[in-house]
Formats: C-alpha cells, structure tokens, sequence
C-alpha cells in the first residue's frame, strides 16, 4: 500500500492522514510498506523530499538514540518551533517565539548507556530503534568526544559488572575534570578491582549500584561563578551549550528581580547564575542535590545569599502566602508539569516568572492556567539540546503587568 506522510508525531515518525504511523519518514513523502498494528516500521520511500539528506552518523539506521539525523536542520529547527506553536494553538494561546537555540553535534555531556555481556565479549552502547538490543556506538556523532574517549571504559567495567542474563545501565557524565561514571544494575564487585579500573581509565568518579567506589577528581559542573559536585547520576542539561542558552533566557525573564524563588532547583542551574544579582531561594525536593548546591554557593565568591528547602512540590507547593516574599521566580518540572505548583503561582501576586519546559504540551497546559490569572504570556525561547532527537525544551517568560510595573520591573512590548 502506497500511503503519503501527513505530518511527524511528537516522537518524530511521520503518519498518515488515515492514522498510519511511518517510521524515518518526512511529510510530503510517498511511501509504501507492510502495516503491523497500524505501523510500518521499515518503509520504502518512494518520492523523498527535499528536506530528506544523509544521516551524518553511520550508526543511526540501526542505533535508537536520534531519530531525527534523516532531515535537514532547516526542517527540525521549523518543526521544533512548530510544535511549540501548535501546543500553545490548541490551549487558544499565542506567543512570539525567539529564533530557536541548537546545540552542535558532538556536544552532549551526558548519556544513559547500556551493557551487556555476550559470547564474544562485551557490548556497550544505546538501545535500538523500538528495540532492546545494544547497538555499539564507535563513530557517535552525538556524544561529546570525552565521553566516546571513555567508551573502553565502560566496556571494562561491564565485563566485570554484568551477568549474561541481564543489562547494566551506565549514566556517562562530562565533567571539568573527567568523566563522572554511574553504574546500576551491575553485580556486586570487589571495589579493589573497581577502584582499579577507574584508574587506569582516567574517570573522575565511578559510582558502583550507587556506592561511590572512587574518586580521583570531584567532578565538578561550572554554574554560572560557581563549581558544583552533583550526586552520582543528577540530573543535569544535556549540554553545556543548551544550558548556557535556557540560563541566558531566565536571567532576561527575571532582569530586576531582587528575591527570587527557583522551584524545583535540582543542584542550582539556575538558582547559581540568579544570585549573581539577587537573592535566591531553591526548593527541591532532593536533599543531596540541595547540599550539592549549597556547596557550590558558599565557595562561589561575590554571589547574594542563597538559601534552599527540601520539599515535595508535588504535594507541598509553595502557597501565596509564600510566594508574596519574591519578586519573581523560576520553575523548572518535569515532563509532567507542576499543575499543583502553577495553581498556587496563579492564587498568588507574583508579578514575573520564568517557566522553563522539557515538554511544550504540558508547558502549554500551565500557561492557561496562568493566563487565566492575569499573567502575559511573552517572549519564548525554544531551546533544541537533544539533538536529532524529539524533544522541545523552551524557556517562557509571564508577566502581570499592573504587579510588575509597581515593582519596577521592565515590561516587554511585542509590537
């Protein structure tokens, strides 16, 4: 059956005006193949188009982590934005959108690896496309060259970790002074052995099923002036490209603030850079983290005070009465958004915020509820990190004009 590709889905696969989902394919393109539960997964295309170019890496038609290197960056840079626009679109919501950010090839400083022994050895590498099998990733173009130098690493620790039976999961992250290495799902090892490996592979920390078997460097991750160690396996940006355009976002969002909230903090991406100019109160609900921050704060010279609460946002939001202390504030949830975090943000005075998003569809969702209180929605900044892949993340700057003007703060006007 000969079918033409309608539009790509929030995972980037094409599909169909008859709801057919296509795998690698591009709007516009005619394409045939077999359907299997409403789904082709190797397709023919039989008129590509323009937007159509060469994947740059050699792994990528076997290898799950891109999915979008079959394009052109024109196409996912305008698709990107799109979908941005098009979540906003279906909550009756419009905003100017900012050129979008994305970061190169080569950048990431973090991934989640796979590892498993197999008969000939050992392999390490990301999952196949709707597969768990390991592809091995020699020639990544992904991944920034630290990382890919500690690919043997890696190999070397998992045929001392793993069992024949089951994966291992390596979190790779890039430090200022090496690679920073997790490893869960391993069997027990004796940490002599282990400590051993991390030397002779140059990592700055190897972390074994969450017990800390050596460090040789603290790893630690520059934010804003100050140097952060965050916990085996914390969640950081992806790339230090992407976090230096989200952090660029949120100080032009919160510029004049003096007291500033940053909810859901993680180890201070944003909390760190802010106290440059103001004071700052983090909130997360991770303590190590929260320490990990305060760390990097208090050997930071010439920030403002910084101060940090361990505390669900999930079931505890920051109320009004709370929030009424700042002037402006930064939340940054996860993909599920904070619709208990943004309800109490909308009951409350504040006058600014900067909503920092991985996911434009429940961006989108909170940004009525706030619209509904009064907040204008501004300028947004879609930033591209995951790159070749479908995730949109984005900064987004709300104002209550008639609170922010009594505070002094600048108003943006779109014309």
């Amino acid at each position: 059956m000969s079918l033409t590709i309608d539009r790509l889905s929030l995972r980037g696969e094409g599909v169909t005006a008859e709801g057919v989902t296509v795998a690698l394919a591009l709007p516009g393109e005619l394409v045939e193949g077999e359907i299997a539960e409403g789904r082709i997964a190797r397709p023919r295309i039989l008129t590509p188009v323009a937007d159509r170019v060469r994947p740059p890496c050699p792994h990528f038609a076997s290898c799950g982590g891109c999915a979008l290197q079959h394009a052109s960056d024109g196409f996912v840079a305008a698709w990107k934005t799109g979908v941005v626009e098009t979540a906003l679109a279906g909550q009756g919501l419009a905003a100017p959108l900012d050129p979008i950010h994305t970061s190169p090839p080569a950048s990431r400083r973090r991934a989640v690896l796979a590892g498993r022994r197999t008969k000939k050895g050992v392999l390490v590498g990301f999952h196949g496309r709707a597969s768990d099998q390991i592809v091995a990733i020699p020639d990544c173009r992904l991944l920034h060259p630290d990382l890919m130098a500690a690919l043997p690493g890696c190999e070397a620790l998992v045929a001392l970790g793993a069992s024949r039976s089951g994966e291992v999961t390596l979190t790779l992250t890039r430090s200022e002074d090496g690679v920073d290495l997790a490893v869960t799902g391993s069997k027990p090892a004796a940490a002599a052995g282990l400590a051993a490996l991390a030397e002779r592979h140059d990592l700055a920390r190897l972390t074994w099923n969450g017990e800390v078997i050596a460090t040789r460097r603290p790893p630690r991750q520059r934010m804003g002036r100050a140097h952060v160690v965050p916990p085996p396996g914390a969640f950081l940006q992806a790339t230090e490209d992407g976090q230096a355009a989200l952090t660029q976002a949120v100080r032009a969002a919160l510029a004049g603030a003096q007291r500033v909230a940053d909810l859901f903090a993680g180890c201070g991406t944003f909390a760190l850079p802010l106290a440059e100019a103001a004071e700052v109160h983090a909130v997360e609900g991770d303590a190590a983290m929260l320490a990990a921050l305060d760390r990097g704060w208090r050997g930071a010279p010439g920030l403002k005070r910084v101060t940090h609460e361990a505390r669900d946002l999930f079931r505890r939001p920051l109320r009004p009465d709370e929030l009424a202390r700042f002037d402006g504030a930064v939340i940054d949830p996860p993909r599920a958004g904070s619709e208990a975090q943004v309800d109490q943000i909308a009951a409350s005075g504040l006058a600014r915020l900067a909503y920092v998003s991985c996911n434009p569809v429940t961006f989108a969702r909170d940004a009525k509820r706030l619209d509904s209180a009064g907040f204008r929605l501004g300028g947004v900044q879609v930033v591209d990190q995951f790159r070749w892949s479908s995730h949109v993340e984005l900064v987004a700057t709300f104002t209550r004009g008639h609170i922010a003007s009594q505070r002094g703060f600048p108003i943006r006007v779109e014309q």
